[in-house]
């Protein structure tokens, strides 16, 4: 019983310090997104709840997110909040089906260069995007800048019992209140009055030329929401040591961001910082999470003035400092070790990140990487052992598959000057899909052309039974192994 208080009082304190720390990220993500603070604020409450409770891994926190924000920002700027609005809506659907279709579990097909060049691309936009706050400002928003990103970076080196982001924000905005600095605060740049969030229709038509409109972003919001997702959900299974549920996460994503849209809240995701942050303060159940969510509401209603009263360069010291925290710095170092086609999946998810699109970026990323990883395995090798009765052994060595069945047909085998008696043995190879079976087929025409009797070693049942012209026309000797060949 007492353990159990500890945990409520663990979790309930854990979701105080995240609630803090999500205002100044959110709010600053909300103005990237040229949306008004408030909207931020709704969608760290909605779509944190939503999947606080309904989500695949208990204490992950979600809220708007740089990620979403930035892929945003062109549609907010050319076509309207309204316009955003059904794009998250349609994002949302997006991720349903997929959770519903249980395709979550393909974020592993995701190779780590191309993350760690997502990474180090949203980190390079997230900083770029600060740069809009200074034009028209003058010396005080430096000044504040460089003060925050100094608490920012040694605070939490004496103490981590506050959050030096809500330090910053504290210290910075009395200072700015009292001396009356010449500088924008929150409240001049949108509206933040305290009301609860409300169900509206978004006031764009919903008509095929919206439609056409707002695909492609509601696709790549939805793309790019469940990777950072998933990849959040990924390291907190690597911290806890407990599996989370992609496919739940998925879903609750998805019904959180289709509410978001019918409540004029933006498009958010998982947060990996606050995420850790909460692990880290002990938040381990949903009740953190749900803590932090509601907690933020409650600024929203009682707290709306005093939030609007923060300088704008606190928000953007703050960001700068999540954009160092975001590179994935330690990739340079890797760069050295690196083969040459990692490094060049890294540099250019990152290049790709920065002047188009996370989505493109990280879809690229795994394209090139397996067409890299064809590329190198498509090879199979052979050696040859002759038995005492002359028979020749040709025995492979790798996959059979799309890549390497070219090299299989036209490489491997000396046809005219084989003997009688040939057997290939694929003890050491694996037939991986039906290239592989029409491969084995084609090689098999060839020696019955000649006359020539062709025996098949170690292959399963599962590729025997698919074969058509070898299933008739050769025997087969030890056939062990036991895997699936992909023939559709």
């Amino acid at each position: 019983m007492q353990s159990k208080f500890i945990q409520i009082k663990n979790d309930i304190f854990a979701g105080i310090v995240v609630s803090v720390a999500l205002i100044p990220e959110v709010v600053g993500f909300s103005l990237v997104a040229n949306f008004d603070p408030i909207v931020g604020l709704y969608t760290a409450f909605i779509l944190g709840l939503i999947a606080s409770i309904l989500g695949g891994k208990p204490g992950m926190v979600s809220g708007a997110a740089g990620s979403m924000a930035v892929v945003i920002v062109s549609l907010s700027v050319n076509h309207g909040l309204s316009y955003v609005l059904w794009a998250i809506i349609l994002a949302g659907i997006f991720q349903i089906f997929i959770g519903i279709f249980r395709l979550g579990k393909f974020i592993r097909f995701v190779p780590q260069t191309a993350i760690f060049g997502f990474v180090n691309g949203l980190a390079v936009v997230i900083a770029m995007s600060q740069l809009q706050f200074f034009k028209g400002e003058g010396i005080a928003i430096y000044i504040i800048v460089i003060i925050t990103m100094l608490i920012m970076f040694f605070l939490p080196k004496f103490t981590k019992a506050v959050p030096a982001g809500l330090v910053a924000i504290v210290s910075l905005g009395l200072l700015s209140y009292f001396l009356h600095l010449d500088t924008k605060t929150v409240a001049d740049l949108g509206n933040m009055s305290g009301d609860l969030p409300h169900f509206s229709l978004p006031q764009a038509p919903l008509n095929w030329e919206t439609f056409k409109i707002i695909l492609p972003y509601a696709i790549i919001l939805a793309l790019v929401g469940l990777i950072e997702s998933l990849l959040t959900l990924s390291v907190l299974d690597e911290l806890k040591g407990k599996k989370g549920n992609s496919n739940k996460e998925c879903i609750a994503q998805g019904l959180g961001n289709v509410t978001c849209g019918f409540f004029g809240a933006t498009a958010g995701c998982a947060m990996i910082g606050q995420s850790i942050i909460n692990s880290t303060s002990g938040g381990t159940t949903r009740l953190s999470s749900i803590t932090a969510a509601i907690l933020i509401i409650i600024f929203v209603v009682s707290l709306s003035n005093i939030i609007g009263e923060i300088p704008i360069g606190v928000l953007v010291g703050i960001m700068f400092i999540v954009s160092i925290k975001t590179f994935e710095w330690a990739s340079f170092s890797r760069l050295k070790s690196m083969n040459r086609a990692d490094a060049f999946v890294l540099i250019s998810v990152t290049i790709i990140t920065i002047f188009a699109d996370l989505a493109i970026a990280v879809i690229t990323g795994v394209i090139i990487s397996a067409l890299v990883f064809a590329y190198q395995n498509a090879k199979i090798k052979t050696s040859i052992k002759f038995q005492k009765d002359g028979t020749k052994i040709y025995e492979l060595e790798g996959p059979l598959f799309f890549g390497s069945s070219s090299h299989f047909l036209n490489e491997l085998f000396d046809i005219e000057s084989d003997p009688q008696n040939v057997i290939f043995d694929f003890h050491k190879a694996r037939v991986m899909d039906s290239s592989g079976i029409e491969a084995i087929d084609k090689i098999t025409k060839k020696y019955i052309a000649k006359g020539k009797s062709l025996k098949l070693r170690h292959l399963s049942p599962d590729c025997k039974k698919s074969l058509s012209l070898a299933q008739k026309y050769c025997t087969y000797e030890l056939d062990d192994p036991n895997y699936k060949v992909a023939l559709d």
